[in-house]
Parts: C-alpha cells; sequence; structure tokens
C-alpha cells in the first residue's frame, strides 16, 4: 500500500465514522415536525436536522483533524486551520425533499481529499439499509447492514438506445423548465429515464450497475466528492458535461466507452445550457 493509499484508508474510517454518527441522529432524532426553510427557490428545501447532521459531521472530524478544512453545503462557516492540505466536503442530507417528505434515497455524503482529487468517499444510504465506501486505488464497494461487503465494478455498457439514465433538475423553475426539454428529446433515444432525488445516491447507482448513466445540472462539490470516487473506483468516466475536469455544472458519469456517444447526443440536446 502507497503513502497515498494508507493516508487514504486512514480518512475513509474517520468518514464512515462521521457518517454513521449522522445517519443515527438523522434517523433516530427526526422530530415529528421539521422546520422548513428555503433557499434558493421555494423548492429548495433545508431542515433543522440538516444543520444538525452538518454540526456533529464538523465536530467529529475536528476532533480528530484539526487542521483540514472544512466545506459543507448548509453552514459556510470553517472549521479547523486549515494548513494540512486536506478538504473535507460534506452534504449532511443529499435529497432533504426525500428526507422531507419520507421518502427512500436520501443519504448522507462525505468526501475527503485534496484540492486536486477526492482520496476517500462514504455515502450512507440507511433507508436501503447500505452505504457506498471508496478510497483511490482501493476500489469501491457496497456495505450492507449485515456487514457484507461487494466489490463494484462496471460490466459491459449498453448502447445508448437500450442506456437507463439518471438524472436530476435544477431548483431554479426556468432552469428546471429547460432540463424538462431535454429530458422529452432524450427519452425517445434511451430505455427510460430514473429521478431518484438524490446526486451522490445516483452516482452510487451507476456503481452498483443500478443505471447505465447519470447526468445533471447546477450541483455543488459536495454533492459530487463522494459519489464521484466511487463512480470512478467503480470503473465509470465522470466529468463535466463539456469534456473538462469535474466542477459544480452538468455532470456525466458512465462507463467509458458510453462516456463519449451519451455526450455527444446530451451536448447535440443542449443539456450543457440547462
Amino acid at each position: 500500500m502507497t503513502s497515498d493509499e494508507q493516508m487514504a484508508s486512514e480518512l475513509l474510517k474517520i468518514a464512515e465514522a462521521a457518517a454513521e454518527a449522522a445517519v443515527d441522529l438523522l434517523m433516530n432524532s427526526r422530530p415529528d415536525e421539521l422546520q422548513i426553510e428555503t433557499k434558493s427557490s421555494a423548492t429548495d428545501y433545508v431542515t433543522q436536522m440538516d444543520q444538525a447532521s452538518e454540526q456533529l459531521i464538523r465536530e467529529i472530524v475536528v476532533a480528530q483533524r484539526p487542521h483540514d478544512h472544512i466545506i459543507g453545503e448548509e453552514d459556510g462557516s470553517p472549521n479547523g486551520d486549515g494548513t494540512s492540505g486536506i478538504v473535507w466536503w460534506i452534504d449532511p442530507i443529499d435529497g432533504t425533499t426525500n428526507y422531507v417528505y419520507d421518502l427512500p434515497g436520501w443519504n448522507v455524503s462525505i468526501g475527503v481529499g485534496t484540492e486536486e482529487a477526492t482520496l476517500a468517499g462514504v455515502v450512507a444510504d440507511p433507508t436501503h439499509g447500505r452505504r457506498f465506501v471508496a478510497a483511490t486505488g482501493s476500489g469501491s464497494y457496497c456495505i450492507g447492514d449485515d456487514g457484507r461487503s461487494k466489490r463494484l465494478r462496471l460490466g459491459s455498457p449498453p448502447p445508448i438506445s437500450s442506456a437507463l439514465v439518471a438524472t436530476g433538475f435544477h431548483y431554479i423553475p426556468a432552469r428546471r423548465a429547460r432540463g424538462a426539454s431535454v429530458v422529452a428529446e432524450l427519452l425517445p433515444q434511451i430505455r427510460d429515464i430514473r429521478r431518484a432525488g438524490a446526486a451522490a445516491l445516483d452516482l452510487c447507482s451507476v456503481a452498483a450497475g443500478r443505471v447505465d448513466a447519470y447526468y445533471e445540472a447546477g450541483l455543488g462539490i459536495w454533492d459530487l466528492a463522494a459519489g464521484g470516487l466511487i463512480a470512478k473506483e467503480a470503473g465509470a468516466q465522470v466529468g463535466a458535461l463539456e469534456g473538462n475536469d469535474l466542477v459544480p455544472n452538468v455532470v456525466l458519469a458512465a462507463h467509458p466507452d458510453l462516456f463519449g456517444p451519451l455526450q455527444e447526443l446530451l451536448l447535440s440536446l443542449g443539456a450543457n445550457e440547462v
């Protein structure tokens, strides 16, 4: 094991412990009434549980890594002094709308690495009784609540016409409308569309072969860091739709043999302009 792989393994253990604590909080301390506020639009929810989950994760990370930098979706305040060169990306509830409506598929997503690359990530999916983990160079795994672990590896992809594609929609109404227009033109050219409502799990679904591809516009780095690594370590190609590095823009994840043809199709439909 290289020094980078050893570091990734150590960081993953902290991420898993933090995610487990956050899941316990979210599952067992959920109040009868959630305090729901909105952010970028009337459909972009945040609750007191999002905030409590993020605070708990921050406390666990800082207790063991006081010199790391933390970037969370809900709280922009820094923790630690940021001198180590290690960065944590936290989504305390990915899929808050699912959580609010008590639908399955919300998750806790924690990625950790450097400014250049994610080294380790965990996506805890309690409503399905599993978590997805990856450390750079060590592969991706799905671990059930019973402790059984399965290595994730992509098989051969189908042609575009038979591809099951996951996506999501932006919170801003005008951008949602453009995204819907893209889907309307895309749908006749693929097998079908899936909309689960949680970006990190969509990326994990690519890794697990539950969907053949995933694309979405307007994501934050906390949406992508852990799930993106899990998909990559399973053999997927993950990047911005325009072909540059993975950034919070229109993101595409698919088997390398499917990535190019699907990228070309999505660009022709204007998916990069959503």
